[in-house]
């Protein structure tokens, strides 16, 4: 187990080789730092932006709204995904919804939100959005893995429902619990960054990115994007070290 832990490693670390090799390379054939800086020169801009005061603000201020956001959807998917599992006639309402928060391209939202509310509440609603129905279907999925034997049984036995929604149902919507979350918070920090870069509030990473963008700063943007998918990475890791610690079993 542990030879192949390590096996693994070694081909992660083979596909980061790789794309900066890639990149590299195609620096090299376009000879040019502002159209595509070598990683080296990203590197430089990499380290003067995380360095930087402007960072602090910029990271501090995106992943509050990101959390924030991420909270909401989380307990409203949690509970609406409940009454969907045990509910079908709650399911057949909410399933419309879910299938039009899921099919609408996000820019259309961004752009709608745009008009609705302040620059910095945006991005929270595109959060919103676009993690909710990920974590509800999952939730949704996960009440239905419950035998429905066991909650025959406990019918007749006559066992209190918050009981039963807590020794039976909850055990087995966890695992698909952080499966949605890890998912969500996924494509949530894209949509959160990609809101933060039209609707340009004070402080946020979109708002850098498009600051580095409207001064050809490629470098400078590319950084940034980095900067944020390191975090995002970060983010994920959390959750599945929660996962590890809470579903022991799995």
């Amino acid at each position: 187990m542990k030879t192949s832990f390590t096996r693994n490693k070694y081909f992660t670390a083979g596909s980061v080789v790789f794309m900066l090799a890639v990149w590299k390379v195609l620096s090299m054939i376009m000879k040019s730092s502002y159209l595509l800086p070598p990683p080296e020169e990203v590197a430089i801009d990499l380290y003067t932006i995380i360095f930087s005061e402007d960072f602090i603000y910029a990271v501090s201020a995106t992943v509050a709204r990101g959390l924030f956001g991420f909270i909401i959807a989380l307990v409203v998917a949690i509970i609406t995904g409940i009454f969907a599992g045990t509910s079908p006639n709650v399911f057949s309402f909410l399933k419309p919804i879910l299938v039009v928060l899921r099919s609408t391209p996000v820019i259309a939202f961004i752009l709608l939100a745009l008009i609705w509310f302040s620059n910095q509440w945006v991005p929270v609603f595109i959060a919103i959005i676009t993690m909710y129905p990920v974590i509800c279907l999952n939730v949704i999925e996960g009440v239905k893995e419950v035998d429905k034997r066991l909650i025959e049984m406990a019918g007749i036995y006559r066992i209190e429902k918050s009981r039963i929604y807590r020794e039976l149902y909850v055990p087995s919507i966890i695992p698909f619990l952080f499966s949605g979350m890890s998912t969500a918070f996924g494509f949530g920090w894209k949509a959160i960054i990609i809101g933060e870069v039209l609707s340009q509030p004070k402080f946020g990473i979109g708002t850098r990115i498009e600051y580095a963008h409207a001064y050809l700063l490629v470098g400078n943007l590319i950084a940034w994007t980095i900067a944020a998918v390191l975090i995002s990475y970060f983010f994920d890791k959390i959750i599945g070290l929660f996962e590890r610690k809470i579903v022991r079993w799995k």
